[in-house]
């Protein structure tokens, strides 16, 4: 019979202390210290300066490629505007060369 008895009293023990335990725990996270709130306020306050921060860089960087974007257009519509001339005395200069061929050869 003593066997018995004594795990119940060994389970009597292990569910105490274990609620002793947790009544401790839950005990201290109902009543957080100040100290511990006005270091999640300053960290919080920190990554969210952070933030601001690389959202302003990450603005200045867009603006940057936005005015990279508008000089390549640019320079896209040149290079096609000297194409185009390019083409053009390409062309009449082929016409030049074809109209001497046209015309008989005096010489035979």
């Amino acid at each position: 019979m003593s066997r018995p008895l004594l795990i119940v009293f060994l389970v009597f023990v292990i569910v105490f202390t274990s609620q002793f335990e947790w009544k401790q725990q839950f005990g201290e996270e109902i009543e957080p210290t100040p100290t511990v709130s006005l270091k999640d306020q300053y960290v919080s306050k920190r990554q969210d300066s952070v933030k601001e921060k690389i959202i302003l860089s990450q603005e200045r960087n867009i603006q940057k490629l936005n005015g990279q974007v508008r000089s390549l257009q640019e320079q896209l519509l040149q290079c096609k505007a000297e194409n185009e001339v390019t083409n053009r005395s390409t062309f009449s200069l082929t016409e030049h060369l074809t109209e001497p061929e046209k015309q008989p050869m005096l010489d035979d």
